[in-house]
């Protein structure tokens, strides 16, 4: 079957196939997919493949058009790149290009190759590439921890993100190591280093759970639009998401333990706290500090903590788990009283098990269940069985208290009886509100005048009679009144401490800085029950259900799902207020950082005087000091003395120069003009100048291990200084009698160099500070130079794509660790 050509202006589809580590299969599979497509007829190049001499990946480019490359001459080396014009001018339907994360060599357009493919996509062809896990941006720093080794080329998650297909390629740790052992992957000389460190079992197994991760939020977050763009609300159980309640209440933890034990029955099943803060049911009572203790729980167990703020208990628990396609739901059992729950009917627990459908409750119970408590009613002050059942205990009430007193007829006087039904309107008052009130006062003032008042069994129209029960009512319904104001002002309250609850949570994320903006608007679409939400720099005009209110001068918060009333919209205008100060401090962060280059140049200019006028005229001043003496012919100086003036004069000239050319290197190096020339560079070439380098009176150098180790590519004169450098500062707190240790060994595809001294060390808090410029940690004497050779050699280390860090040299010391690439495998 042949494919259809690509439709003018669409841009390409990019597939991404992603592995845990190097050699599961990425490039073996690229290819493959490459053949299948040919066979049905597709228009398929091979732009870019890095096959390491894997036979069998080799294999799989017979058959394929493959592009010539371009070479590029940098640095004293010449090296292949994807020639992307060529790609474009060929315009095939699919381009293969490897190694997604790769940094281009300077001379082409692009400075990332992921970079190279969005041109290819934007033309209209589609890609399909390969990456590592290691090389997501996001996970760079957990992989350093797990492998030890620093990650130089990445790609931002968000570009692998837009990739219209990503399929995770996979191996078991133990196949893996297997395929190393075989010589499927490195060259046999190297298997033994990389299974003793990148590729041991426990660094596989991490890196292959990251992966596995990674796609299944990515997989996760896909089925969400889908359930969004077509509108399904139904709960879709590929995962277990377990969503516990949480009122601030004593029984918080016990509850989230028994969901958190729910969660951890299945793989891979999350865990999601939500506390409704609102002036009803789950929000009485709430603690603040509680809460805080709670979502530290809940974090401590691997969940997330949400606020949201709702009309409806029972409806915004159950919309907030239908939208994180939520599959079980848990509650506490309610803390009312039985008096409680047959006054105000049905409680939040029952309503949600009513209204769950397809998402299993559970009803945890604890050692409050039915301990009792005073819940504030809704918004609307009462629900509908309250506003059925108020009018008819308005008319029952009375009524039944008529039989009971007739029955008890000449055991109390009227004025007792009044009182009783006094007791009863304020009662119905408290059930149904001020309208039951006046029903049971109208209803109570008739069947005193008829049952109680002289005479008993009919109306009376004496002024005695009308006046107390016109009094009566009045009394009544005034009371009646007070008392159903008193409780709107009460829920009214308890609605503003909630709403006030959830502004002061977001109002400290905000101060702590712990919230981006991306999250912070996360958090507003979850609070207030949304399907989206985003900022804009202009007004939509969309249709529908679309809530927007002004973010600063030049912004707009946008809220998409459903229609907000009056009183969440005030809510909203506070959030929107924090949202506000989130990009001002975005703002000024950037601010910020724009004016700390000025900041640290105006510091190193302010050093750099100090350090000139210091420690420049001392080398200066000695040799003048020389040269001026044997110029002098007031003093007869014998060879003797003359030879050793000269001696003085040179080393304090070799000791300007070397200032000097530290200082100028450092200069070219923060202006970003220095110009390397990388090579492969053998250690033995460059370590006899380097030793050259060092004072006389330094202590000897023991050197071990050159000649087991590749050469590195490295600029051979930057990397002589900076082991000179290094040898010259492990010479400095070198003991006498003791020798400094310079060792070499290989890794992976780097070489690390060990320059070891058995000086006093250095305190793990102060080793950061020793790169920094003119810091001369340890030194008080001013004569040992002007504190650049640290800062300098890590910075011509970081030039050449190395690191340079210090480490604890075992009995006492500091070993300084210089790795670089190997010049072997780059080449």
């Amino acid at each position: 079957m042949v494919e259809p050509d690509v439709p003018p202006g669409r841009p390409g589809r990019l597939k991404v196939f992603l592995g845990a580590a190097p050699g599961v299969g990425k490039t073996y599979r690229m290819l493959d997919e490459a053949r299948r497509r040919a066979e049905r007829g597709t228009d398929v190049v091979v732009a870019y493949a890095e096959c390491h001499q894997r036979r069998h990946t080799l294999d799989k480019l017979d058959g394929l058009e493959i592009l010539s490359r371009t070479r590029r001459t940098y640095r004293g080396g010449v090296f292949e790149e994807m020639d992307l014009d060529a790609v474009l001018e060929r315009a095939p339907q699919v381009a293969l290009v490897d190694e997604f994360a790769h940094s281009n060599v300077p001379g082409g357009r692009n400075a990332k190759r992921w970079q190279d493919i969005e041109e290819l996509l934007a033309a209209g062809i589609d890609v399909v590439t390969a990456v590592n896990v290691q090389h997501l941006e996001s996970l760079k720093d957990v992989v350093e921890k797990i492998t030890k080794v620093p990650q130089q080329e990445t790609v931002p998650d968000d570009v692998v993100r837009r990739a219209h297909q990503i399929e995770l390629v996979d191996m078991p740790a133990e196949a893996l190591r297997r395929r190393m052992a075989h010589g499927d992957i490195y060259a046999p000389e190297k298997v033994d280093a990389a299974l003793a460190n990148y590729f041991r079992v426990g660094n596989l197994t991490a890196l292959r759970e990251l992966a596995l991760r990674w796609v299944a939020d990515q997989v996760d977050e896909a089925l969400q639009k889908y359930r969004f763009e077509h509108g399904i609300g139904g709960v879709w159980e590929t995962r277990e998401r377990v969503v516990v309640a949480l009122t601030g209440g004593p029984e918080g933890e016990t509850i989230i333990r028994r969901a958190a034990r729910i969660a951890d029955r299945s793989v891979g099943g999350d865990l999601l706290a939500v506390h409704i803060a609102r002036s009803d049911g789950l929000a009485a009572g709430a603690s603040a500090a509680a809460l805080a203790r709670q979502r530290a729980l809940v974090e401590s167990l691997g969940g997330s903590y949400h606020s949201v703020v709702g009309d409806e208990v029972p409806t915004a628990l159950i919309e907030f788990a239908r939208a994180e396609n939520a599959t079980q739901l848990v509650l506490g059992t309610s803390s009312r009283s039985r008096l409680e729950r047959f006054l105000t009917g049905r409680g939040i627990g029952e309503t949600a098990v009513a209204m769950s459908e397809d998402i299993d409750v559970h009803m945890v119970t604890h050692e409050r269940a039915g301990g009792g408590r005073l819940l504030p009613s809704r918004r609307r002050t009462l629900s509908t069985a309250r506003l059925i059942a108020g009018p008819v205990a308005g008319l029952v009430l009375p009524v039944a208290l008529t039989f009971l007193l007739d029955q008890m007829r000449g055991s109390l006087n009227v004025t007792s009886e009044a009182l009783l039904f006094l007791l009863a309107v304020v009662g119905v008052a408290c059930v149904g509100g001020v309208v039951s009130a006046v029903v049971a006062s109208v209803t109570a003032s008739l069947l005193l005048n008829y049952w109680f008042f002289p005479p008993v069994g009919a109306f009376t129209t004496n002024l005695n009679s009308v006046l107390a029960t016109a009094v009566f009512a009045v009394v009544a319904g005034t009371v009646a009144a007070v008392v159903d104001r008193s409780l709107r002002l009460s829920r009214r309250s308890a609605r503003a401490a909630a709403e006030a609850e959830t502004l002061s949570s977001l109002a400290g994320s905000i101060v702590r800085g712990d919230r981006a903006i991306p999250a912070l608007l996360e958090r507003t679409r979850e609070t207030f029950g949304m399907d989206s939400a985003e900022l804009t720099e202009e007004p939509v005009s969309d249709g529908g259900s679309v809530v927007q209110v002004p973010v600063g001068e030049r912004a707009h918060l946008v809220l998409r799902g459903r229609s907000l009333p009056s009183s969440e919209r005030k809510v909203l205008t506070a959030f929107a207020a924090h949202v506000t100060v989130a990009v001002e401090r975005a703002r000024l962060a950037e601010v910020a950082a724009e004016v700390e280059p000025v900041k640290a140049a105006d510091r190193m200019r302010t050093a750099l005087l100090a350090a000139v006028s210091h420690d420049l005229r001392t080398p200066l001043a000695a040799g003048w000091a020389a040269i001026a003496s044997l110029r002098s012919r007031d003093v007869d100086f014998s060879d003797e003395d003359r030879d050793e003036l000269l001696a003085t004069a040179d080393e304090s000239m070799a000791r300007l120069g070397r200032l000097i050319d530290n200082l100028l290197d450092m200069s070219r190096l923060q202006a970003g003009a220095l110009k390397l020339q990388l090579r492969a560079t053998a250690l033995e070439e460059v370590l006899p100048m380097a030793l050259d380098s060092l004072p006389s009176e330094a202590p000897a150098t023991d050197i071990q291990c050159l000649d087991t180790v590749p050469a590195v590519l490295a600029d051979p004169p930057l990397l002589e200084r900076v082991v000179a450098n290094l040898l010259s500062n492990a010479a400095r707190h070198t003991p006498p009698g003791h020798a400094v240790l310079l060792t070499a060994s290989a890794l992976d595809d780097r070489v690390e160099v060990r320059i070891i001294d058995r000086g006093p060390g250095l305190p793990v808090e102060d080793r950061e500070r020793a790169f920094v410029p003119f810091q001369r940690l340890g030194d008080t004497d001013n004569t040992t130079g002007v504190g650049l050779g640290l800062a300098l050699a890590r910075g011509l280390t970081e030039a050449m794509s190395g690191t340079l860090t210090p480490e604890d040299t075992p009995g006492g010391g500091l070993t300084m660790v210089l790795s670089l690439p190997a010049a072997s495998l780059r080449n």
